[in-house]
């Protein structure tokens, strides 16, 4: 029987600038891609947006591969014992697979060659450069994003470039091994106790690598533009959206600095916006960089005095900030961009963690696991670590006495209303999006949440905290933590 080559898909959904089909096409041996549904060998299992993500991302890059005569293979089961299978049932020479920077699927990898009996081939396909070996000169990891990013850039890794694309024609298999239907996996989220299909709003969204390149082709040309000055502001249409694509590796990094260096390489005046971009885009190796130091994130403090924190235990002012009844319209607003799209603006996320963790002194780990849940760009490192630094602790965190004001920071981010307006009255801007997104009408009954009536949904929600009180209790417990 002819040998094959296996083409192990993970967090690396593409067939462009990827250096694993890349040398999987050199070897000249037929070219088994296979994608394994396996919830435990990461660091933890997908959220329900992250699944939708994935249901449809997997269906593009199936249709992808059909068009250079390949196509998907898609199992489910523990990834050792489906590889060991997969393994004898093609004759494979080798297995390839992109590397995912979480510690536990790291642990994994380690031992496959010897476990498959075959060569294994781990590429990074998924970061700028490897975090593990960007250290400080006495050989730790780096703990504060600035130096970090200094030290990415001294390794060459915050460049763009780009692979040629893969061949039109892929070698054919002697025989397809068999798959599963992508239905079988049991992506999709179940409806809303009150029947609601909460994913509605998600078809603003292009899942796959089409899709990512159509999102970065509209953020040079339209959103690149002032992106230093207002990447903060969510009421206009700037960032670039690509966050979902780059966890579910439908676009690489280094390819999105390729284009954008190349967009900004005659237009002098942009090159400030590209380099904030370039720094803003590091953070994703920064985080990963955080995770390999503490790969339990999502569950344990990385500053370990934050243990005694004494969060209280607070259902109705979790479940107030989950719906968006804060009161606070940039928090309410926030909140339901996240239940109706599946994302929210970054300086929102900001405000939005600490409303709950600093406000409300609710545990950080239960508002990193509803976003965890509801998000589309939810990704291992990305969203615990941004948490932990909201709380304070986390690496390079922001301090503790820094609590961001919700009413301040909607007047400066969003001064005239628009993206409060948006997501709470569904209002909706009569323009046409710079950012290339669809468009949609809200509706005023959009905004039910697990039975709640439209008509309450959309009442003025009263202040569930005062402010200056809400500041000083945190002060206060924060001080109280840091003398026990």
């Amino acid at each position: 029987m002819t040998q094959s080559t296996l083409l192990w898909f993970r967090s690396d959904l593409r067939l462009q600038d990827h250096e694993g089909v890349a040398a999987a096409l050199r070897s000249g041996r037929p070219v088994i891609p296979v994608y394994i549904h396996d919830e435990d060998i990461g660091q933890r299992p997908l959220g329900a947006a992250s699944k939708w993500w994935l249901d449809r991302s997997l269906r593009a890059l199936d249709k992808s591969l059909r068009a250079h005569g390949s196509r998907l293979i898609v199992l489910n089961g523990a990834s050792e014992t489906v590889l060991k299978k997969l393994v004898e049932a093609v004759s494979a020479a080798e297995l390839i697979a992109s590397r995912t920077f979480e510690p536990k699927i790291d642990a994994f990898d380690s031992g496959l060659a010897e476990t498959l009996g075959i060569d294994v081939r781990i590429f990074n396909t998924h970061l700028l450069g490897d975090p593990t070996q960007i250290v400080t000169g006495e050989g730790h990891p780096y703990k504060v994003f600035t130096p970090f990013y200094r030290a990415l850039q001294s390794h060459g890794a915050v460049e763009g470039h780009a692979l040629p694309a893969p061949a039109l024609r892929w070698p054919p298999a002697a025989r397809w091994p068999e798959s599963l239907d992508i239905d079988e996996l049991g992506l999709k989220p179940a409806l809303t106790p009150s029947g609601l299909d909460w994913t509605e709003g998600f078809d603003i969204w292009t899942p796959g690598e089409d899709g990512a390149h159509q999102r970065l082709s509209a953020f040079l040309e339209d959103g690149l533009k002032d992106y230093a000055r207002d990447r903060d502001r969510p009421d206009l249409d700037i960032t670039s959206r690509l966050s979902p694509h780059l966890r579910f590796g439908e676009i690489s990094p280094h390819r999105i600095l390729h284009a954008a260096e190349n967009h900004v390489r005659h237009r002098a005046a942009l090159r400030d916006d590209l380099e904030k971009f370039r720094a803003e885009l590091a953070w994703r190796d920064f985080s990963y960089n955080i995770l390999q130091q503490q790969p339990k994130l999502d569950t344990r403090n990385f500053k370990s005095q934050f243990d005694g924190m004494a969060w209280r235990n607070d259902p109705a002012g979790l479940r107030a900030w989950q719906r968006g009844e804060t009161g606070y319209g940039l928090v309410d607003a926030g909140m339901r961009e996240l239940w109706r799209t599946g994302f929210m603006h970054n300086r929102v996320r900001m405000v939005c963690a600490s409303f709950l963790a600093k406000h409300l002194l609710i545990d950080w780990r239960l508002g990193e696991q509803w976003f965890w849940d509801t998000l589309v760009d939810a990704d291992p490192a990305n969203n615990t670590a941004s948490w932990q630094w909201v709380a304070g602790s986390g690496a390079d965190a922001a301090p503790y006495f820094r609590i961001f004001n919700p009413v301040t920071q909607a007047e400066k981010f969003d001064p005239k209303n628009l993206y409060q307006k948006r997501y709470i009255s569904g209002f909706t801007e009569n323009r046409p999006s710079k950012s290339g997104m669809k468009q949609q009408k809200f509706e005023r009954n959009l905004f039910e949440f697990a039975g709640i009536s439209s008509s309450k949904s959309q009442q003025v929600s009263r202040l569930i905290v005062d402010h200056a009180e809400a500041r000083q209790r945190a002060l206060d417990a924060y001080a109280q933590m840091k003398e026990d």
